[in-house]
């Protein structure tokens, strides 16, 4: 048996993008997580960039997503290769290819009655 199964938890770096190739629409999420450990007693942090494509309905809804929002990804880890037209070379490129999004964010608070609730609903789109 076999498993590729990614989850991600982090910030979009930009806006999603939506673009099109032969008759298909895919979304691109720029996505940042954060790690730190500790070396001669300072903390070390490092943010990794994780390029995410999205397909289908769950792209269409990815779409819509902004700067600064928190999500959850779940998906799969996959590569391919193109030719740059930089250098003229093979290059590899390893994006997560998306099944599920969760948006982390608070809901704004509309009013003050609703700001007696402090557990804001979470929104899960799964493809």
């Amino acid at each position: 048996m076999y498993t590729n199964k990614v989850t991600l938890i982090g910030f979009l770096g930009n806006d999603a993008e939506v673009r099109s190739n032969d008759n298909r629409t895919f979304t691109i999420l720029s996505l940042a997580t954060k790690s730190s450990y500790k070396k001669d007693g300072k903390y070390i942090e490092h943010t990794e960039w994780h390029r995410c494509i999205v397909f289908g309905k769950l792209g269409d809804f990815a779409g819509g997503l902004k700067k600064g929002a928190h999500i959850m990804v779940e998906g799969e880890l996959r590569s391919r290769k193109y030719t740059s037209t930089k250098t003229n070379s093979e290059q590899t490129i390893w994006e997560i290819r998306v099944d599920s999004i969760i948006k982390l964010d608070r809901a704004a608070k509309a009013d003050p009655e609703e700001q007696e609730n402090e557990d804001a609903p979470v929104e899960e789109v799964v493809a």
